[in-house]
């Protein structure tokens, strides 16, 4: 999964771990380890080290508590948690759709933060209340701030962090359109982007570059999609059928097949074949008619060479073509056959079609 390395389940979540996780598990390791060794320096021997590694360990439970926050709050909405990745910048909650209300979203933004506070709170009142001293206390007051960190960072007002679902949520209530949330708090997350690279060259701070350059990368391909997702809301299947679909008759002869539909008309290699009642009930390929000796074709009709057509793969006219675009990208298909409620064929629904009508669409309407 886009090179990642699955590590664990929790809750029948799986949860996976990108490679530069293990980047940030040394780094604090070594960091915290040496600072444990300065300040402690009765330990001995590689304790402070172990002691680093249980800080890191601990730090990947404290994002991994963020994420299942989210999820936690989007399975009780009856939204599936595909997975949990953790990655450079903190972890992701693989949603499998989007919250329905702009409330309902609000608050599976918000949960991550506010686990994250939570923990914050009770490693404070742990540390304060037991009165631990010695690398014990140093660990918990890193892990109290860590979270702290953790949903300050994630407040940050622009996608894709949590602060810009926030936000989104927002301005879907406001405007009664989520695609206008994205776009806007995609926006935002590009402004503090360029922000944080600039403050970063101007002080010398890497940090601020990396994160400045994570969040041009990821608002502006979130404001992206919302935009197309957003021409698309409008749009039903039929409204991108492709003309002239490759389709066929199932009386036809072989011979008026050929001569009718595939000799100089084009380059379709698959046709989809109707009964008398337009209904789908088949496919046949243009390479099938090899099976078949030509002096055999004037007697031989379609329907005697075509494969049945299962039912399930297909969509209905009126279905909402955000929801096939995202059935296509799913199944990783290029095209599906479309009928209407009766089952007569309206034609083919293709990928390539469906770009070339947005490509028009952005042109009529540049705005």
């Amino acid at each position: 999964m886009n090179g990642t390395i699955r590590v664990g389940n929790l809750f029948g979540i799986p949860f996976y771990v990108h490679p530069s996780w293990f980047l940030v598990l040394g780094l604090v390791t070594w960091s915290y380890g040496g600072g444990v060794a300065a300040q402690f320096p009765q330990l001995s021997g590689g304790f402070p080290w172990v002691l680093g590694f249980i800080a890191a360990l601990l730090l990947f439970a404290s994002v991994l508590a963020h994420e299942l926050g989210h999820s936690f709050v989007a399975i009780r909405q009856g939204i599936e948690v595909k997975s949990i990745n953790l990655f450079l910048f903190g972890g992701l909650a693989n949603l499998e759709k989007e919250s329905s209300t702009p409330e309902a979203a609000f608050w599976v933004a918000i949960a991550g933060p506010l686990v994250s506070l939570v923990l914050f709170g009770l490693l404070t009142l742990i540390g304060i209340g037991t009165g631990v001293s010695g690398p014990l206390a140093a660990i918990l007051g890193l892990l109290a701030s860590i979270n702290l960190a953790l949903a300050l960072f994630n407040l940050i007002p622009g996608l894709p962090l949590d602060g810009g679902n926030i936000l989104k949520a927002i301005v879907w209530k406001i405007t009664g359109n989520p695609y206008k949330g994205v776009v806007f708090a995609g926006r935002v997350g590009q402004i503090i982007g360029w922000v944080a690279i600039a403050s970063g060259l101007f002080l010398g701070q890497f940090w601020n570059l990396l994160v400045g350059w994570f969040l041009l990368q990821n608002a502006g391909r979130a404001a992206q999609t919302a935009r197309v997702q957003d021409k698309l809301a409008g749009l039903k299947a039929e409204d991108a059928v492709t003309p002239n679909s490759p389709i066929v008759p199932a009386e036809l002869s072989l011979r008026e097949f050929a001569n009718e539909y595939i000799i100089g008309k084009g380059n379709w290699s698959r046709f989809l074949v109707t009964d008398e009642e337009g209904q789908l009930v088949g496919a046949i390929a243009v390479d099938d008619l090899k099976t078949i000796s030509t002096s055999q074709w004037p007697e031989t009709q379609v329907k005697e060479l075509m494969q049945p057509c299962q039912l399930d793969t297909t969509v209905k006219s009126d279905q909402s073509l955000l929801e096939v675009v995202t059935l296509l990208e799913q199944q990783k298909l290029t095209q599906l056959p479309v009928i209407r409620e009766n089952g007569v064929l309206v034609g083919i629904l293709e990928k390539a079609y469906i770009i070339s009508l947005l490509q028009k669409r952005a042109q009529a309407n540049p705005a």
